[in-house]
């Protein structure tokens, strides 16, 4: 039996210990697990479900009051940045961030215009600020940078040029750049102006996209974060209840495939979705997971889901049902 590979961890409230690891060549060290704020924006157009401002707020509280002391959000989560605003009150009522919470947050386009310039990414950076409560942040990504084409976004006062020049003036400590394609995060990288980087539904049971990527992000010193290792919630609430796979409707193979890992898991007595959440985290080349979660009870459950038990021969199980390569999102 056995959980992921650990570090040095911490034992809060009774709760299990999680391991910390650098996050690459930064100096920060991170929990194995990061909690993401996008469900808490109420987005139900994206996740189908509201979620009250009380309710967020909790969920916030809960996770200062957990074993997990890495946070990460986004300027364009929500309307008017609610999950930021959100977090800015937990932290309020909490008298201040936490002071071994790592916060990352995320620039985002302008929400009317679609401007992602340089003046964008320092206004995205200021309003985050603000409604974070905060004065700094240690960590600040370039967000879904696929969203313009990589000759605008390394133009001259470009968006880049910008991140960089906030990581210069002391403004962020370490700057990263978080998205989904593969091939365009590899560009970004290669510009050697990024400490981290953050892709999400590409390394999980069901898709193995961005492998070579995070290796060889780790090779080069870079932090690696890996988000949504339940593909949007078919690994976490199974393919008959979630039909789509990262947000989006695929080849009915992959809901197969998922079907087959449901069924091993049964027959090892372990939820589907601890088995998602360990492959993960058992990665030797991922720094931190990031789980989205809605509510207090999913933080207690999601730590929960990283420290079980899990069967040393349910691994080849699931890997013998991965689809093929040409279904991954890449």
């Amino acid at each position: 039996m056995s959980t992921f590979d650990g570090g040095r961890g911490a034992r809060l409230g009774g709760e299990p210990a999680l391991p910390r690891h650098p996050l690459g060549s930064t100096g920060l060290e991170v929990t194995a697990l990061c909690v993401g704020t996008s469900p808490l924006a109420s987005m139900k157009r994206l996740y189908g479900y509201d979620v009250p401002d009380e309710r967020a707020v909790a969920t916030v509280e809960a996770v200062f009051d957990s074993p997990i002391r890495f946070l990460d959000t986004s300027n364009g989560y929500g309307d008017d940045g609610s999950a930021e605003r959100r977090i800015g009150a937990a932290i309020r009522a909490r008298g201040g961030l936490p002071a071994d919470v790592v916060l990352a947050t995320k620039t985002d386009p302008d929400p009317e215009t679609g401007s992602f310039d340089g003046a964008r990414i320092r206004a995205s950076f200021a309003e985050s600020l603000e409604r974070l409560g905060v004065d700094r942040v240690p960590l600040l990504y370039l967000h879904d940078p696929e969203r313009i084409s990589f000759a605008e976004g390394v133009a001259p006062g470009g968006p880049v040029e910008a991140m960089v020049a906030l990581k210069e003036s002391g403004a962020v400590d370490h700057i990263g750049v978080a998205g989904g394609p593969v091939d365009v995060l590899e560009q970004y990288l290669d510009t050697g102006a990024f400490d981290v980087v953050l892709s999400h539904n590409r390394y999980t049971l069901l898709d193995r996209s961005a492998q070579r990527l995070f290796e060889a992000a780790r090779s080069r010193g870079i932090g690696v974060v890996n988000a949504a290792p339940y593909g949007g919630g078919m690994l976490a609430k199974g393919p008959d209840t979630q039909t789509k796979y990262g947000y989006g409707e695929r080849d009915g193979r992959v809901a197969d495939a998922a079907r087959a890992m449901q069924a091993a898991c049964r027959r090892h007595g372990v939820p589907l979705a601890a088995a998602a959440l360990q492959f993960s985290l058992r990665a030797p080349f991922v720094d931190a997971t990031v789980v989205g979660v809605s509510s207090p009870a999913r933080v207690a459950e999601t730590v929960a889901y990283a420290t079980l038990d899990i069967p040393d021969g349910l691994w080849p199980e699931l890997e013998s049902v991965v689809p093929p390569a040409e279904l991954w999102l890449g």
